[in-house]
C-alpha cells in the first residue's frame, strides 16, 4: 500500500442542496481520488453522527467547517507518511483517532469521506476498478459489477410520506449496465405513463428519483409497480428490491403500516 502524503476537504453541497464533505486523498506519486458523502433523508436509529455546525445562520445550522476542519487540520497530519496494508487496517486507524462509539468526535461525514477517497486513490494508483478492488479486498471473486437497484417508486421521507415505505426499486437481471439501464428505463417509462393516467400528475420524481404517485395503501403501490414490469413484458427481466426504513414508522417496538399496528414478525 502506498503512503498518504495529504487529506484535503472541502464544504459541497449535494442533490438536495444540503451540504456535504468532498475529501481528496492524494499520494506522493501525484495520484489522488475524491469522494463527496452526501446524507440520507432518513437517518437509521443506529447511523453514525453526521458533524453539523449548528450555527442556524448558515444553511439552518446543516453546514460542515467542522467536519472539513476536522479533515484539513487533524486527520491530514495524522495519516501523513502512514500506509496501510488493507482497506481494514486503514479504517481501524481512522477509528481509533476518534475514539467515540457513533464517530462524534471527528464526524462520520469528515471519516466516511476519507476512508472512500482512500480506497479509491489505492484502486486507482493500481489500474483497478473499483469494484474489483473491493472483492480484492474481502478475498472474493468479481466477475462483473454488482446489480443496479433503480428507484421506481418512493415514499416516507424521501418523498411525501403518503405510504410509510421508502423506497420500491427495480433489480434489472441482465448480464451488462447497459443492458439493466435499457431494462430499468423502459419500466420507469411505463409507470410514469401509468401514473399520469391513473393520479393525473406530471413525472415528478422523490429526493432519490423515484416517482411519488399518492397511493394511500403499501399493497398499491407494490400492485402499480408489479403493474408497470407486467406491461412492459419484461417479468422474467425484472425484479423488485424494497428499502424499508422501518425505524422510521416504528414506535415502542411495533410498526404502524397502513393503519395496522404490527410486531417485527408480522411486518415481515
Amino acid at each position: 500500500m502506498p503512503q498518504i502524503e495529504s487529506f484535503r476537504a472541502i464544504e459541497i453541497l449535494d442533490s438536495r442542496g444540503r451540504p456535504t464533505v468532498k475529501v481528496t486523498c492524494r499520494f506522493p506519486d501525484g495520484t489522488q481520488a475524491s469522494a463527496s458523502v452526501p446524507s440520507g433523508a432518513s437517518t437509521g436509529q443506529a447511523e453514525a453522527l453526521e458533524l453539523r455546525d449548528g450555527d442556524k445562520n448558515r444553511y439552518r445550522g446543516a453546514g460542515c467547517r467542522k467536519a472539513v476542519a476536522n479533515v484539513n487540520q487533524f486527520i491530514s497530519r495524522e495519516f501523513r507518511g502512514t500506509s496501510f496494508s488493507t482497506q481494514r487496517d486503514f479504517d481501524n486507524f481512522l477509528i481509533a483517532l476518534d475514539g467515540t462509539p457513533h464517530k462524534s468526535r471527528l464526524g462520520a461525514n469528515a471519516m466516511l469521506g476519507c476512508s472512500l477517497a482512500f480506497c479509491r486513490a489505492v484502486a486507482k494508483q493500481k489500474q483497478t476498478p473499483l469494484y474489483q478492488h473491493f472483492a480484492q479486498e474481502f478475498a472474493l471473486k468479481a466477475a462483473r459489477l454488482p446489480r443496479l437497484s433503480i428507484n421506481l417508486f418512493s415514499g416516507g421521507k424521501h418523498a411525501g410520506g403518503q405510504v410509510p415505505i421508502q423506497d420500491i426499486l427495480l433489480v434489472p437481471l441482465a448480464a451488462t449496465i447497459d443492458e439493466s439501464l435499457v431494462l430499468a428505463s423502459e419500466v420507469y417509462q411505463v409507470a410514469a405513463e401509468l401514473c399520469a393516467k391513473r393520479f393525473g400528475m406530471r413525472l415528478l420524481t422523490a429526493d432519490e428519483g423515484g416517482l411519488a404517485p399518492p397511493c394511500t395503501r403499501c399493497e398499491e403501490i407494490f400492485e402499480l409497480a408489479v403493474e408497470a414490469i407486467d406491461r412492459t413484458d419484461l417479468s422474467d427481466s425484472v425484479k423488485l428490491a424494497v428499502d424499508v426504513a422501518a425505524s422510521h414508522f416504528q414506535t415502542n417496538g411495533a410498526y404502524q403500516l397502513d393503519r395496522q399496528i404490527l410486531s417485527g414478525e408480522e411486518m415481515v
